[in-house]
């Protein structure tokens, strides 16, 4: 039987998005002017419970400014993980700082226990300034990244932080909604608890504009810096006076009336999410050899993306399994490969590496849209219940062992 394709992770489009867009297109604010810019920034700030948020034109737009109202500049360090799309990464070489790679836990977010020894045992703080010992350059600053809609231990990294005077730049792309039920954090959204958040509004997260992104802060100053940077550094509207080197990063009025049609579903989008989640985690933990990884026990995740982990005792590895799954016109995906790995960046430093090459082995996403029906989830599942191992299985079709 031929079944429909099911995809890995597609926008959910059935609100208002039309009606706003239409609107915005018949009174012709269509560019980068117009009020479902301004209405779309103060619903992200209410919502969030932030002092303000600037739209942007994607997220990794927004992590270069980030760096640069953080004062991040050529040759500081970034402190970094390794497991991530690399866009979390390539703004820290636009503002001619280097990355510092780090491991992983097992939320695949960076491992706080792992950066206090890095920070310990091969650096030097002297006079406010951490001074990474191997390269005698000034770390500054640390990126991490919620993975999947997960949430990194902000209140490890915000110690960690204050301790030895860096900016934390919370890449929270994946994890617009995600925020702490327990803890010193407690009811804090991820991307709010850092120095500045930056969120994405691409065609695969929980939200879309199409493109699209958002910088938030508690801190006016950076707000203030992001609005003038994203608008191309202009110190006088009328003659054309610039002060700085700015950017076109402006989000246009017809991507902001998408996005307020979306954010209006936000919370059922994470509800739908969550019982499919659910869903696939009780099949799944019947299965030998499968495992869905489950999200921190201390917040509220927004059920992004589902990480499914195979062990060596399940008959396919990953690429096989992947191979199968698409004859069966399910789409999924690998894990990122890790950053530290890619060729622009195998020359940075990296520090003990171990749990994200175990992961980047092992990780298969599998169909997590929030318009993803139940009988749609039990034909993945029931695909991985039943694998047609004679066929797909084959160690030497993958560029690794166990």
């Amino acid at each position: 039987m031929n079944h429909q394709f099911i995809p890995l992770s597609v926008p959910n489009l059935k609100g208002n998005e039309l009606e706003y867009v239409t609107h915005a297109i018949e009174t012709e604010w269509v560019s980068t002017g117009g009020p479902y810019v301004d209405e779309f920034e103060a619903r992200m700030a209410d919502y969030v419970h932030s002092k303000g948020a600037i739209s942007c034109q994607n997220g990794t737009s927004g992590l270069h400014i980030a760096l640069q109202i953080c004062g991040i500049q050529q040759d500081d360090e970034v402190i970094v993980p390794t497991l991530t799309f690399i866009a979390a990464i390539n703004p820290v070489k636009y503002v001619g700082a280097e990355p510092v790679f780090m491991d992983c836990d097992h939320t695949l977010t960076l491992d706080v226990v792992k950066l206090q020894t890095f920070l310990v045992q091969e650096c030097t703080f002297r006079d406010g300034n951490l001074i990474n010992n191997q390269t005698q350059r000034l770390i500054k600053a640390i990126i991490t990244v919620h993975v999947f809609g997960n949430m990194a231990d902000m209140a490890g990294i915000m110690k960690l932080a204050a301790k030895y005077n860096l900016k934390v730049i919370e890449d929270a792309t994946e994890a617009l909604g995600t925020y702490y039920t327990s803890g010193p954090y407690i009811n804090k959204y991820a991307g709010t608890i850092g120095d500045v958040g930056v969120y994405s509004f691409n065609g695969n997260k929980i939200i879309t504009t199409g493109g699209g992104g958002m910088i938030i802060s508690n801190n006016q100053d950076y707000l203030n810096a992001a609005k003038h940077l994203t608008t191309q550094a202009k110190s006088d509207d009328l003659y054309y006076t610039h002060d700085a080197i700015g950017y076109n990063y402006r989000m246009t009025n017809l991507q902001a009336a998408l996005g307020l049609g979306q954010m209006e579903q936000l919370e059922t989008f994470i509800a739908i999410k969550k019982a499919n989640y659910e869903h696939y985690r009780q099949v799944i933990a019947t299965i030998e050899g499968l495992e869905l990884l489950p999200f921190r026990e201390d917040v509220r995740p927004n059920y992004w993306f589902y990480a499914l982990y195979l062990k060596t005792t399940y008959p396919l590895n990953r690429d096989a399994l992947i191979k199968y799954l698409h004859s069966k016109n399910i789409q999924t995906r690998p894990i990122w490969g890790l950053i530290s790995d890619q060729k622009p960046y195998e020359k940075n430093q990296s520090y003990q590496i171990e749990l994200a090459k175990d992961y980047w082995k092992h990780v298969v996403n599998i169909p997590c849209s929030s318009n993803l029906t139940k009988t749609e989830v039990n034909r993945v599942l029931q695909a991985l219940k039943y694998p047609e191992t004679n066929r797909y299985f084959s160690k030497e079709a993958v560029p690794f062992s166990d």
